[in-house]
């Protein structure tokens, strides 16, 4: 049953989402979109970024003191494995080697299909999110709308190096939503161990990436270096722990809907950091994916909301 949110729950809920739209500029600086013979490859990237996140939240979960599920509790394992993974990072890669190509603004934009594809895994995972005739309007009306994010020049130039990168920003987008499903499920394990466990099974599969990097080519600039801190310090560790512990005070949907203000606060910082300018058909493509979230998550008339 859908609760009230309180002012602490909003302000989590905003500082995930200031964290998360933050990762895209980070990004940026770290790949150096501009010239990336003065970037990191995301090779390099996601392994850095991820284990230093999972070395700050395994010392804060020792601070705090949070107990650890027993080995016997496999469940709360493979949980963990597969947020690790498919949450974490899968996505990570799939954006930071999109945004060699792609702004950050727009890579971000994608992330606003979140809540279509949870309503979906929603739907077939829980009995109490289901799909009603209005959702599936809704749903309808988004996935248009990400079809126009791709734009008439996709088909045109499908198997461009933009097609691609913006495919990935897609897939990404799944992989998240997907998190929020895989997440529902570790209500039980506490926070800060959850969070410093999905990070940790992400951390080691990516490690091997690191075999793939050519060392005695990385040259990487100061605004590098800073983008790869901020990515592993604000939207990995801080946002991880925030992250669950929002969705264990809430739900998978309530979380999703960080996708409405993570475009747009993107946006903002691609604009005055980089002079990011998106196309028409990315605005029209926002209104239409925001519009088909809000009638998939607006309450159905003589119906309960749904947790």
């Amino acid at each position: 049953m859908q609760q009230n949110r309180n002012l602490i729950d909003w302000a989590l809920f905003s500082g995930l989402t200031i964290l998360w739209a933050s990762a895209y500029a980070f990004t940026r600086l770290a790949v150096s979109h501009d010239d990336p013979a003065l970037g990191f490859p995301p090779q390099f990237i996601i392994p850095m970024r991820i284990t230093a996140g999972a070395i700050v939240l395994l010392i804060v979960a020792a601070l705090t003191r949070q107990s650890w599920p027993p080995f016997s509790d496999w469940k709360s394992w493979l949980i963990m494995a597969g947020m690790g993974t498919f949450g974490t990072a899968a996505p990570f890669l799939l954006i930071t080697t999109a945004q060699k190509t792609v702004d950050s603004s727009l890579a971000a934009l994608y992330v606003s299909a979140a809540p279509l594809f949870t309503s979906i895994l929603a739907h077939i995972f829980f009995h109490d999110d289901y799909i009603h005739r209005r959702k599936a309007f809704g749903l309808v009306i988004g996935f248009f709308g990400v079809a126009v994010l791709f734009g008439p020049e996709a088909i045109a130039s499908f198997g461009s190096a933009s097609v691609i990168a913006q495919a990935m920003c897609l897939f990404a987008t799944f992989f998240y939503a997907a998190s929020s499903i895989i997440a529902r499920y570790g209500k039980e394990i506490p926070p800060f161990v959850f969070s410093a466990g999905f990070l940790s099974f992400g951390a080691i599969t990516t490690w091997p990436l690191l075999l793939l990097v050519d060392y005695q080519t990385l040259a990487p600039s100061t605004s590098a270096i800073a983008g790869l801190i901020g990515l592993a310090l604000g939207p990995t560790a801080v946002a991880s722990v925030l992250y669950m512990i929002l969705i264990q005070r809430t739900s998978a949907t309530f979380v999703s809907l960080t996708g409405y203000m993570i475009p747009i606060l993107s946006a903002i910082i691609g604009f005055f950091a980089f002079r990011e300018m998106q196309s028409w058909n990315a605005f029209l493509a926002f209104a239409l994916i925001l519009g088909g979230v809000w009638l998939a998550q607006r309450q159905q008339a003589g119906m309960p909301l749904k947790a």
